[in-house]
């Protein structure tokens, strides 16, 4: 499996198909603008970053970029694509349990209950929407571990925004006793349980969701968008002239075997 190197991030060059093949085990983190940019000054971020077993891109950005710094990501993977096409892939599969973990009061059960209907088969046994802050509240999270435990579930699927998605389950992982695959999706919840839009097809393939959420959350995302957002193409501009050094030490390296994508790493 190959991986295109863009800032200090190693993203695999997968296909969705070739993503849930593969997908028996392990934690899958789907970097966007905003996680490059954190990446960047973030610690404990990055090396929840380093045990990723796979890293798909979120963003049609990153997957232009990669086509600028010459070595094309072949598909952009993200986590709100992902999810739905996991849990349909594995809608006859018995050894396939899903938890979900986020979004606000409710919603989580909304979407549990949406899901089911859709699959037709209980393929989520567990929803829980935790308080704000529950990351800092070494109970709670132990609740929410007791929770998952107990729903008998073998994915976990934790959408509660990042970086708290990927540090959580940086910081957990090992508590899950019968979790065999971790997904960080975000806002997916909420599109799920039908209580956010998301953006049409047309506009995600020209790389302007971002725009839509902009437009649908302004007081929310105006940060991430119009302040932080502009600092990754810098960044991404010191890379192509090759100034752009790695703010934190890299703990492994992704393969640079060639891929189902013909890609190399850059």
């Amino acid at each position: 499996m190959s991986s295109v190197k863009l800032l200090n991030a190693a993203i695999d060059n997968l296909s969705m198909t070739d993503l849930l093949s593969k997908l028996t085990e392990g934690v899958v983190f789907t970097p966007n603008v905003d996680h490059m940019v954190r990446l960047q000054k973030d610690r404990e971020f990055f090396d929840a970053y380093q045990t990723a077993d796979y890293i798909t891109c979120d963003s049609k950005i990153l997957y232009y970029i990669s086509r600028l710094l010459g070595s094309p990501i072949c598909e952009k993977v993200s986590g709100s694509d992902l999810f739905p096409a996991f849990y349909w892939y594995h809608r006859s599969n018995e050894d396939v349990r899903i938890f979900l973990l986020g979004a606000a009061e409710g919603v989580a059960a909304e979407a549990q209950k949406r899901i089911n209907k859709r699959v037709g088969r209980e393929i989520i046994v567990g929803a829980h929407s935790p308080s704000y802050g529950f990351e800092k509240s070494e109970a709670e999270c132990q609740h929410i571990i007791d929770l998952v435990n107990r729903s008998d579930a073998t994915v976990l699927a934790v959408g509660v925004g990042s970086p708290k998605q990927e540090k959580f389950i940086h910081k957990y992982q090992e508590h899950f006793k019968k979790v065999k695959i971790f997904l960080a999706i975000g806002a997916t919840i909420d599109f799920e349980a039908g209580n956010v839009t998301r953006a049409p097809k047309w506009i995600s393939e020209m790389g302007l969701e971002w725009l839509h959420r902009l437009l649908s959350e302004p007081r929310r995302l105006w940060k991430r968008y119009l302040v932080e957002g502009p600092t990754f193409f810098w960044y991404t501009l010191l890379q192509i002239v090759g100034l752009y050094v790695e703010p934190f030490a890299r703990t492994e390296q992704k393969s640079a075997n060639p891929s189902e994508c013909d890609s190399v790493t850059i």
